[in-house]
């Protein structure tokens, strides 16, 4: 890892720069699928999915009997742990349902705000090496509770034209409605335009490779919202001398194994516990199944020291990390100061794991930055927030001459003449 100690102020934006990739050839073959998809359907997703993936399909919809099979395939041990999560994560997502918000602004006028659910929702959920089906428990418990009414999932097929039993099993037990054998930039195509089997949806949510981030970006010109910007995920831990360095080290590694351009920091006022996090990196990489890719990862990763509290914080803020663990003395100081991250773990017993498995909080947050101005996903990300007002006789007479002097202002004489022939009828 690239130990770097107390970088100057002036430095800090090329030491904290992620690892950037370019997406220009990106952004073309994505405007090439979304243009044949848009105008193919059904045909360019299965051709993609033979290209891809490797299998001609019957049919991209999952069907009831695929499911009971993945049932079955699910071990007793890991549906009751999917189970316990699912719980959690009800129970922290029903806290957050907020009642209608009503308000009389001015004797007779009455107005209300009140959340409504976005009716049709698209999830995206990776397979391949890692199959995501806890980020399914993440999407899909929040979008039943806000009540919408279509969840649709893609999810890539293997090469003998099957999803994951798990993520199968999760889906069901979760209530998404519809579930696609289909991966990649298509699979975001057919959930941004619909096709003969894909539902179009308003919102898409869900992580994925570049190509899929790039995608889903490009989804929005056509009118489809998305969950955030996303890119490889990360962490940065925040440690002094009572932090436990394995812990540390377990912590950052776990980011680590997600992808080679993961990238995790770690930010200590103690350079003794810097270089113990350091060996522990090396110690335990050597046992982990996924070493090759958390290599690559660690090579994108710092250890930074600096000489206090407050030069960390400063830090971090800028750094706007999208996983944060919080492991000092002083914690409160630094949950009060810190505001931008996309989750905060805290204490030596909180692992950054417990967040995207089954504490309860969701894991689906920004990264690149963009903590800074964005929150993670939440029971808001599947609802809209709408006014209504009613106002009375009284209630017109009430603001009617404001309204009258301000339309005046701006030149907007049809926006007067609504109060004005609404004030001479009540006279």
């Amino acid at each position: 890892m690239n130990k770097i100690y107390n970088p100057k102020r002036e430095d800090w934006k090329s030491v904290l720069k992620r690892p950037t990739q370019t997406v220009a050839d990106i952004e073309d073959t994505v405007n090439a699928i979304f243009k044949e998809t848009q105008e193919g359907g059904d045909v360019v997703l299965n051709t993609y999915t033979q290209k891809f993936d490797g299998v001609t399909l019957d049919s991209l919809l999952v069907n009831s009997s695929e499911i009971e099979e993945a049932k079955n395939l699910v071990s007793e041990e890991l549906k009751a742990a999917i189970q316990l999560a699912k719980g959690n994560i009800e129970s922290f997502h029903k806290a957050q349902v907020t009642d209608r918000v009503e308000v009389e602004t001015s004797k007779g006028v009455k107005c209300w705000q009140e959340k409504r659910p976005i009716q049709k929702v698209g999830l995206y959920i990776p397979g391949g090496t890692a199959p995501l089906f806890s980020t399914i428990l993440m999407l899909a418990v929040p979008a039943n509770i806000a009540g919408c009414k279509e969840i649709v999932l893609c999810s890539p097929p293997n090469s003998e034209g099957k999803i994951n039993p798990a993520i199968l099993y999760t889906a069901a037990l979760c209530g998404v409605t519809k579930i696609f054998k289909v991966g990649g930039i298509q699979a975001i195509a057919g959930m941004t335009f619909g096709t003969e089997s894909i539902p179009q949806v308003y919102k898409i949510f869900g992580p994925g490779n570049q190509y899929v981030t790039v995608a889903k970006q490009i989804a929005t010109k056509y009118g489809v919202a998305i969950d955030m910007p996303a890119g490889p995920s990360e962490l940065l831990v925040v440690a002094d001398d009572t932090a436990d360095a394995a812990f540390v080290a377990s912590d950052l590694l776990s980011q680590a194994e997600h992808g080679v351009d993961s990238q995790v920091i770690l930010v200590s006022t103690s350079k003794a516990m810097i270089d113990a996090v350091e060996n522990e990196v090396e110690r335990q990489l050597e046992e982990l199944p996924r070493k090759e890719i958390a290599q690559k990862a660690i090579a994108n990763s710092k250890l930074i020291y600096v000489e206090n509290n407050q030069v960390a914080i400063d830090l971090i803020n800028e750094y706007g990390p999208e996983h944060y663990i919080v492991c000092v003395k002083n914690e409160d100081f630094y949950i009060d100061n810190t505001f931008n991250a996309g989750s905060v773990f805290i204490g030596n017993y909180t692992p950054e794991s417990a967040g995207d498995y089954a504490s309860g909080t969701n894991h689906t947050l920004p990264t690149n930055g963009y903590a800074k101005q964005y929150s993670g996903v939440n029971l808001d990300s599947f609802m809209k927030s709408m006014t209504f007002q009613k106002i009375s006789k009284e209630g017109i007479q009430e603001i009617g001459n404001a309204i009258e002097i301000m339309a005046e202002a701006e030149g907007l004489q049809a926006h007067k003449n609504a109060v004005t022939l609404r004030l001479n009828s009540l006279k």
